[in-house]
């Protein structure tokens, strides 16, 4: 276990906290905007991800803090089902609410990539999984996480690679920021 610092509970964020997920902050920026989704000791990885789109590459970023990616299956599930029993009783699920629209999103995370995964088929926009499958070999929490690419640096590119493809960017932005990140 990691011993780290939790940040204050932002006002009127009760019913995301138990129902999976809360908007903890935003970037602004005069360019594009990514939605970052972090959680546990990764969501201070997202923060600097999203300080570091904002300052050196002019991306605005949504945060989220995920307290729960099996609860918003959950409610996703049941929304669905009730549709299907009354289609006049349409509804949205919670993370389709959230996350529904076309912004893309990278959801990082120290699980298994299937874990944020569960929720893709209600994320709007293109979905990026960063997590930690497989064995990892380091020395350093810090190393493990570059390993796996759930690091600060590994979050920036993934957000840049997502407005690439969507043609936010210019061609070549994410080789020119790998490089730069190393």
């Amino acid at each position: 276990n990691e011993n780290q610092q939790q940040l204050p509970k932002p006002d009127g964020s009760d019913q995301g906290i138990v129902k999976g997920a809360y908007l903890l902050d935003e970037t602004e920026s005069e360019g594009p905007k990514v939605r970052l989704l972090g959680s546990g000791p990764i969501l201070k990885y997202v923060r600097e991800a999203a300080q570091r789109l904002s300052t050196d590459y002019g991306v605005g970023s949504e945060i989220w803090s995920v307290t729960s990616y099996g609860e918003l299956r959950r409610l996703g599930l049941e929304a669905e089902r009730v549709t299907r029993l009354d289609p006049e009783e349409r509804q949205v699920p919670y993370v389709s609410e959230c996350f529904g629209d076309k912004t893309p999103t990278v959801a990082t995370s120290d699980y298994i990539a299937a874990v944020p995964e569960m929720i893709h088929r209600w994320v709007g926009g293109r979905f990026i999984v960063l997590g930690t499958d497989g064995f990892g070999r380091s020395d350093s929490r810090e190393a493990l996480r570059s390993f796996f690419e759930i690091d600060t640096s590994s979050i920036v590119i993934a957000a840049l690679s997502a407005l690439e493809q969507d043609g936010e960017l210019p061609s070549g932005t994410v080789k020119k920021a790998s490089k730069d990140l190393g």
